[in-house]
């Protein structure tokens, strides 16, 4: 499909909905931007001021020790004195209820954490919206998925200083913009097949976020074509919030053009609006 194909009243109204979506989720009352603390769990009981308890990692996993008086609710079940969370996953999480906060224990980078969400939070109530470059089809581009002949482990840095995640790349996804051709290093994404690319490019650091964008590919048809939509980059959590582990590019993926298309340095991090 080329650009002069395409819809331009509808392409925008999609766009809206969606951004407005992606904006309303971050926001929830128990979104990333409900984040309160960021607390690293090592095996000696700890106790922190946005949450009960006394939380440790153990061989066993995550255990919370709760004081009289104090209760949490873990998957519709009141939880009093010792919990154990068990072993959780990497990337994983569970979550547990306390008041009108949710409670988020997971793993990442190898290691366990506590993240209370208070719809409270100033970050929260204070947010108004992610800037955006304006939708533009012209930034809607085919290009085509091409497997490893097995996933390769990639590992990447990640927000926060020292801690590096570790993802299984089946394969890379090749396009071609402004004349030039480039190779983005992709990741399993959520739904079935579809794929995720982190990436920066010339505008990182300038009018959209210096760290990462993330950008989700709908699954390769059977002949490998696949279409990047960049209107939808978007930031990862750590553009709003130091409380987030998000990972960093692999280097490959750092672009040399200048993608002026999808979310800008939040409001939040001293963008412009």
């Amino acid at each position: 499909m080329s650009v002069q194909d395409i819809d331009r009243a509808d392409f925008v109204k999609r766009w809206e909905e969606w951004h407005r979506a992606k904006d309303e989720e971050l926001a929830a009352p128990h979104g990333f931007l409900a984040v309160t603390g960021l607390h690293w769990l090592g095996p000696e009981p700890a106790r922190f001021a946005d949450a009960p308890g006394a939380w440790s990692a153990t061989a066993d996993g995550v255990v919370v020790d709760l004081a009289e008086g104090e209760e949490l609710d873990v998957d519709g079940t009141a939880v009093r004195g010792r919990y154990a969370f068990g072993t959780i996953p990497e990337r994983a999480g569970r979550y547990a209820g306390w008041g009108d906060a949710v409670l988020e224990v997971a793993r990442r980078g190898g290691h366990d954490i506590l993240r209370p969400r208070h719809p409270d939070n100033p970050l929260r109530t204070s947010f108004r919206y992610t800037p955006a470059y304006d939708p533009d089809p012209r930034w809607v581009v085919t290009g085509r998925f091409l497997p490893f002949a097995q996933p390769r482990p990639v590992a990447v840095g990640a927000a926060v200083e020292g801690l590096e995640h570790v993802y299984d790349s089946p394969g890379q996804v090749e396009f071609e913009l402004a004349g030039e051709r480039h190779r983005l290093t992709v990741f399993p994404a959520s739904a079935p097949g579809s794929l995720m690319v982190l990436f920066t490019d010339t505008t990182s650091g300038v009018t959209t976020y210096a760290a990462n964008r993330s950008l989700r590919i709908a699954a390769p048809g059977p002949d490998g074509m696949v279409t990047l939509d960049f209107n939808r980059a978007v930031n990862l959590p750590c553009a709003y919030t130091d409380l987030a582990t998000c990972p960093l590019p692999p280097a490959e993926n750092r672009l040399p053009v200048a993608i002026e298309a999808g979310e800008r340095i939040p409001l939040e991090r001293g963008g412009r609006p």
